[in-house]
């Protein structure tokens, strides 16, 4: 079964890697929640951290730096950071591996598998931006959490599904969260 490694770190956009994870179906999910990434979870959503662990098959540690997932030899196809503060942006790009989701992003760089970042912050700094430009130069994906509008949004989970289907195509997961350019 392919699996997927999922970070949720700090940055406002909890409702995102949220809807990522309800929306991942036949593929063993490994999921790390950063300290941040839960203080945010509390402060933005109503979502009971007992409900994320259980979208995902394994729930690791941020701290947890010797975790099977921290190794070149665990093998999984993708990894997503979303959403991915600019903290975590600045250590991945500087290659400072200290918490187990910066650890695993490491791995995924020097395995050459496939990456994606979902970047939540706005406006960029030109420090952000050279951060994102250095990592998309050693192939990760970098896709801030833009929402398109020729879908003709009406509600808030219209921007969140926009934003979260065009991570799970990036992923190779099949989805009809929001209309395609030809449907809307």
């Amino acid at each position: 079964m392919e699996k997927i490694v999922v970070g949720m770190t700090g940055a406002s956009g909890t409702v995102l890697a949220v809807k990522f994870l309800e929306n991942i179906k036949n593929r063993e999910i490994h999921l790390v929640i950063s300290e941040s990434a839960k203080k945010v979870m509390s402060l933005e959503t109503d979502y009971k951290l007992e409900y994320v662990k259980n979208l995902a098959n394994y729930v690791y540690d941020d701290s947890d730096i010797a975790a099977r997932i921290s190794s070149g030899s665990f093998m999984f196809s993708t990894l997503v950071i979303i959403p991915c503060s600019s903290s975590t942006l600045a250590k991945i790009s500087a290659g400072i591996s200290d918490t187990l989701i910066t650890r695993v992003a490491t791995v995924a760089l020097k395995e050459h598998r496939k990456f994606i970042i979902v970047p939540r912050e706005m406006p960029f700094s030109s420090i952000m931006l050279e951060n994102m430009l250095k990592l998309s130069k050693d192939n990760v994906i970098v896709s801030p959490a833009v929402p398109g509008y020729y879908q003709r949004p009406s509600t808030m989970e219209d921007l969140v599904n926009f934003v979260v289907a065009r991570v799970l195509d990036l992923s190779g997961i099949d989805n009809s969260l929001s209309s395609r350019w030809k449907d809307a």
